[in-house]
């Protein structure tokens, strides 16, 4: 049995904390787990009912949607733009919950987890993130958390993937994560 976790990061910064914690999940993710960071979540235009039009469906969040709709499960990252999510994160999740109750989130088990650099990790901003993909029909799991404060200091000679405490608390998410996704992907 494999199971295929979903990444999204919602920070687009070539050196963002919050990508080096995707990556370091998917170095550290057990075997017969693939965590997968998907790429181009900028090129994804702002959810639109006008366009989102079955056959006519713009090519990037078409993609979004193919790659989300073959994953067992989605790990999601959050950096905290003004006490919430930022917006590409939001709009990734707008286009995963259509068309309604069948979107590629439905009834997949979400994980929320992320840092920034102020002293709560971005916990606001995740909270906002587990609001909007449990209401996207996702199943979020609510007991696998990880905000990582101060990310500019802790991150700022070390990636997170080299940082036992780190690495070890993202490893007990993606357990987390892929003990509710493997019945789904057996």
């Amino acid at each position: 049995m494999s199971v295929r976790i979903l990444a999204l990061v919602g920070s687009l910064r070539a050196g963002s904390h919050n990508r080096q914690l995707a990556e370091a999940a998917a170095k550290h993710a057990p075997a017969g787990v693939d965590v997968e960071l998907f790429e181009g979540l900028a090129d994804v235009p702002f959810y639109n009912e006008d366009i989102d039009v079955e056959g006519s469906v713009p090519a990037a969040a078409a993609r979004l949607r193919e790659v989300a709709g073959g994953t067992d499960a989605f790990l999601l990252f959050s950096p905290e733009y003004n006490g919430t999510m930022p917006a590409v994160l939001k709009n990734a999740i707008d286009w995963l919950s259509r068309p309604y109750g069948a979107g590629a989130l439905s009834g997949k088990p979400v994980a929320v987890v992320g840092t920034a650099f102020g002293q709560y990790g971005g916990v606001w901003a995740q909270d906002e993130a587990r609001k909007a993909a449990g209401i996207a029909g996702g199943a979020v799991i609510e007991d696998a958390k990880l905000s990582i404060p101060a990310s500019l200091t802790r991150f700022a000679e070390t990636h997170p993937a080299d940082d036992t405490e780190v690495a070890t608390a993202l490893t007990e998410v993606v357990a987390r994560l892929t003990e509710q996704a493997a019945p789904a992907a057996a």
